[in-house]
Parts: structure tokens; C-alpha cells; sequence
């Protein structure tokens, strides 16, 4: 697709990680979603631990993903946690999913990661083809929560 931007937020672009929580919320069906204070956000969006890439369209952000650095005890090489990633309804099968891949493995080759994983539930049909065909390697677990509220 033509004029995408795909970019790595600098702690200064608040307004724009607010909008690829909108993304999120739309694209993941989030009822009664209530947005976290922008101070919070801001404070995430400061960390070195944390980080956020966005794909824009005309001055919109029409997808995006947000990523933890786990610091292991195995490697000094940290591994890279893709926690979310969604591509509006209207842009998705045109590249803009995988280009965010690849930018942000990019990224995390150059600050010297060992991995970049994602968890994807295996009901979820569209985000494991889509997975595999980034060129992600399945590794077949189980997640288990413990819901503390």
C-alpha cells in the first residue's frame, strides 16, 4: 500500500500510542473499554523497557503494535515480547501487519536481542496463518492466568 509510514514512537508522541489503543480497541471488539489516565500512559510510553511502532496513513494511525524487553538470566541478550498488534479492519491482507514485523525485528536485531515472540490463542485461525507467514516458528504452549481481582 502506497504512503504508509511505519514508525517507532518517541515518548513524545503520546497523542498517537492513544490512538493505536483506539486501534485495539476497535479491532480486538473491547467493550466498555475505559482508557488508562494519559499520565499513565505517558509514564509507559517513557520507559526504555517498553516500546511502540505505528503504521500512519494520511495523519492516522491505522495499526500498530506494543512490545516489552524481558531482561534474562540465561543471555545478557534481552528477548523482545510483542504484547499487541492489530491493523484496522479496512487496511488488513495489504502488508501493513507484516511490515510492522519487520521493522521492529529490524529494531530489535540492532539493540541486540536474542528473540522477538508473540502469543497468539490457538482458536485464533487468521492470527496464526498470519504469524507463519511472517516467517514466525510456532512453539506450542499452554498460557495459564492467574486473575487476581
Amino acid at each position: 500500500m502506497d504512503n504508509i509510514e511505519i514508525k517507532k514512537l518517541s515518548s513524545s508522541e503520546l497523542s498517537q500510542f492513544i490512538e493505536l489503543i483506539r486501534v485495539f480497541e476497535d479491532v480486538f471488539e473491547m467493550k466498555n473499554f475505559q482508557m488508562p489516565s494519559s499520565h499513565y500512559l505517558q509514564t509507559l510510553l517513557d520507559r526504555d523497557d517498553f516500546f511502540v511502532f505505528v503504521s500512519i496513513s494520511q495523519n492516522q494511525v491505522i495499526g500498530g503494535l506494543t512490545a516489552y524487553t524481558l531482561r534474562q538470566y540465561y543471555s545478557e541478550k534481552p528477548l523482545v515480547y510483542i504484547f499487541d498488534l492489530a491493523v484496522l479492519t479496512k487496511y488488513q491482507r495489504q502488508g501493513i501487519g507484516k511490515s510492522l514485523i519487520e521493522a521492529i525485528n529490524v529494531y530489535c536485531k540492532k539493540m541486540g536481542a536474542e528473540e522477538v515472540f508473540v502469543q497468539a490463542d490457538l482458536v485464533d485461525d487468521y492470527a496464526l496463518d498470519f504469524y507463519r507467514a511472517t516467517g514466525g516458528l510456532p512453539e506450542e504452549v499452554i498460557h495459564f492466568t492467574y486473575p487476581l481481582s
